[in-house]
C-alpha cells in the first residue's frame, strides 16, 4: 500500500503506532459491518447480497497514540469473471502487503470451500494472523465454537483468536484493544479527525447501491455499479447530486427504475437517512439508468428525490469525513 511508505506526520508528539489492518474472509461473513463498528462510523456498505463490497475500502481509528487503518475487503471466493478476478486480487493484495491480517469466518458456516481456499493461501501474509468469528450470538451449541478453532488453528499459526458479534457489538472492545497493542510504531498516515479514505462522491454513489441491493435483492445481479456524477453545492447550502446507475440489459434498468421511474421516487429507496448520518447534508439527488457504461442518453429516465434535514446540521460538500462532522 502506497501511503505506508509515506511519512505523514500526524498525530501527537512522541512515540506513535500506525498499523494496517486487513480485513478478508468470505463472502457475507460480516467484514463490512466489523470495520463499520469498529470505526463507529458507516464507512463502507453492508448488504446480505453477496459481493457487495468491490473495492477495497480504508477506516481509520484512533486511540491514544495509536492509529488502527482498516482495509474491508472483498469477499474472497472462486472467481469466474474478470470482475470477480479483479475483486479477489484486490483483496489478496491487501492482505499480503498489511502489518496484520484479520481473518473473519462465519461461525454459523465453519470452514465451507472458499474459507478453505483462504487458509491455503493465508500463509503468504508476512504480518501478524488473527481470527475472528464471527456471528457467535446465533450460534446455540457453543461447544462448536471450539471445534472450529481448533481446527483453524491447526492449520494456520494464528497470533490471536476472538469471537465476537460485529453487529451486536460483542467481543469488539477485547479485539480493538489487542490490535491497538500489537500496531507496529510509526508516523500516523491520516488525520486523527478523518475516518475514511473514501470521497463524499464515492461513499454517496456508494449508498445508493446499498440502497437498491437491500430493495431488489434477488432481481438484479451484482454487478450494477453507481457513478456520482454531479455534486453542485447550492445556495441555500443543500447540495445537488447527480448519479448514473449502470445495468446490464434493458430489462434491468426497467426494474431499477419502475414505471416512469415511480420506484426510485418511493421514500424507502431515498438513502437521505443514510446520507445524514455519514455525509452531514441536506440534499436533492437525480438518478439516470443506463444499460452499460456507454449507454446512448435516449435510453435513459429519470427519477427524482428530495431529502431535507435541518440547516443546522449541514456542512459544505467538499468538507472531509471527519469525527466531529458525524450526525449522532
Amino acid at each position: 500500500m502506497a501511503d505506508k511508505e509515506a511519512v505523514a506526520g500526524y498525530g501527537p508528539q512522541g512515540e506513535t503506532r500506525c498499523g494496517f489492518i486487513a480485513v478478508i474472509g468470505a463472502p457475507n461473513a460480516g467484514k463490512s459491518t466489523l470495520v463499520n463498528a469498529l470505526v463507529g462510523a458507516k464507512v463502507t456498505i453492508v448488504s446480505r447480497k453477496v459481493q457487495t463490497t468491490r473495492i477495497p475500502v480504508r477506516g481509520i481509528v484512533v486511540e491514544g497514540a495509536s492509529q488502527l487503518v482498516f482495509l474491508d475487503t472483498p469477499g474472497i471466493f472462486r472467481p469466474r469473471r474478470r470482475l470477480d478476478r479483479a475483486m479477489v486480487e484486490a483483496a489478496w493484495a491487501g492482505a499480503l502487503d498489511a502489518d496484520i491480517v484479520v481473518l473473519m469466518v462465519d461461525a454459523l458456516k465453519g470452514i465451507t470451500e472458499d474459507v478453505e481456499r483462504i487458509l491455503d493461501r493465508l500463509g503468504e501474509a508476512h504480518g501478524l494472523k488473527v481470527l475472528v468469528l464471527n456471528k457467535v450470538d446465533r450460534l446455540v451449541d457453543k461447544s462448536k465454537l471450539l471445534v472450529l478453532t481448533d481446527q483453524l488453528t491447526k492449520r494456520i499459526a494464528f497470533d490471536r483468536v476472538f469471537m465476537v458479534s460485529a453487529l451486536t457489538g460483542s467481543g469488539l472492545e477485547d479485539l480493538k484493544r489487542y490490535l491497538v497493542e500489537v500496531a507496529p510504531p510509526g508516523p500516523w498516515h491520516y488525520p486523527p479527525d478523518e475516518l475514511s479514505d473514501l470521497s463524499d462522491r464515492k461513499l454517496a454513489a456508494e449508498i445508493t447501491r446499498e440502497k437498491i441491493y437491500d430493495r431488489l435483492h434477488d432481481e438484479l445481479p451484482y454487478s450494477i455499479t453507481v457513478e456520482t456524477t454531479g455534486w453542485k453545492t447550492m445556495r441555500d447550502g443543500s447540495v445537488r447530486i447527480e448519479q448514473t446507475i449502470f445495468v446490464e440489459r434493458e430489462s434491468q434498468r426497467k426494474i431499477v427504475l419502475g414505471k416512469g421511474g415511480a420506484r426510485l421516487s418511493r421514500s424507502q429507496w431515498r438513502p437521505g437517512r443514510s446520507l445524514r448520518s455519514c455525509l452531514a447534508i441536506r440534499c436533492t439527488c437525480s438518478f439516470l439508468s443506463k444499460c452499460g457504461r456507454t449507454g446512448p442518453r435516449t435510453r435513459s429516465a429519470t427519477a427524482r428525490w428530495a431529502s431535507s434535514f435541518p440547516r443546522s446540521e449541514l456542512l459544505t460538500a467538499a468538507a472531509p469525513r471527519t469525527t466531529d462532522e458525524l450526525v449522532r
